[in-house]
C-alpha cells in the first residue's frame, strides 16, 4: 500500500517478464498476481484460425472457475423452468403448440449449456502500463482497450448465487458508451483489488501525478 491508503500500482503496471504464471517483476506484482490468478483457469483458449486476434504479449489473468458453474446452474434452472411451464401448460389446455416456442428455447438454452465452459475461457483481460485489454469470445472476437485515464466509473455487482460461489462482476465505465468493459466471473477479492487498483491509477492519471 502507498501511503494515504492507496493501492501501490507501481508493480501492477510494470510490463511483466514472464507468461501464464503471473508477474515476476517484484513483490507486488507478486501479490497482485496472486490475488488476481487465484481460482482462476490457467490460459486463454484462443480461436483455432491462424487468422484468429493474437494475444500478445504480457500476463492475461482469467475468470474464476467458479463462474462456469454459476452459469450453468442458472442455464440449467432457466431450462427446467421452461419445461414445467410448457408441460403445466399441455396439463391445463391439452394443447401441444406451447412445445414450438418452448422447443426452440430450450435448444437455445442446451446450446448455451454446451458452449458455456469453452466461452467462458476465452475471456481474458491484462494490465498495461497505460490502459486495461479485455478479450472475449471465440466465433466472434472482441478486444477493448480501455486506457485508465478514461475510466470514470468502475462497478462491483452480484446476485445471490454469485455470492454463494465468491463470485462478482467488474464494470468499468468510460465517457464513450462504446468503450465500456464488464468483466464478469472474477473472485470477490479479485473484483475488489482491481476495483481499488484502477481508480487509484485512474486517479493519478487524470492528475498527471
Amino acid at each position: 500500500m502507498a501511503d494515504g491508503g492507496s493501492p501501490d500500482v507501481s508493480g501492477l503496471l510494470t510490463p511483466p517478464r514472464v507468461h501464464d504464471g503471473g508477474p515476476t517483476s517484484g513483490t507486488g506484482a507478486h501479490d497482485d498476481g496472486a490475488v488476481l490468478g487465484a481460482r482462476t483457469y490457467d490460459r486463454v483458449l484462443e480461436p483455432r484460425s491462424q487468422r484468429r486476434l493474437p494475444l500478445g504479449d504480457g500476463t492475461w489473468y482469467q475468470l474464476a472457475r467458479a463462474y462456469v458453474r454459476v452459469q450453468l446452474i442458472s442455464q440449467g434452472v432457466f431450462f427446467l423452468l421452461v419445461v414445467a411451464v410448457a408441460v403445466a401448460v399441455q396439463v391445463i389446455t391439452g394443447v401441444l403448440w406451447q412445445w414450438i416456442p418452448a422447443g426452440i428455447v430450450l435448444v437455445v438454452t442446451l446450446f448455451g449449456l454446451v458452449i458455456t465452459p469453452r466461452q467462458a475461457r476465452s475471456f481474458g483481460y491484462q494490465l498495461r502500463r497505460d490502459d486495461l485489454v479485455f478479450r472475449r469470445g471465440i466465433l466472434w472476437q472482441r478486444v477493448v482497450a480501455v486506457p485508465y485515464g478514461r475510466m470514470q466509473l468502475v462497478d462491483i455487482t452480484h446476485g445471490p448465487l454469485d455470492r454463494g460461489f465468491g463470485i462478482a462482476q467488474l464494470k468499468l465505465v468510460t465517457a464513450a458508451a462504446s468503450t465500456g468493459v464488464t468483466i464478469p466471473g472474477l473472485t470477490q477479492e479479485a473484483a475488489e483489488h482491481l476495483r481499488d487498483t484502477l481508480v487509484a491509477v485512474a486517479e493519478t492519471r487524470r492528475t498527471g501525478l
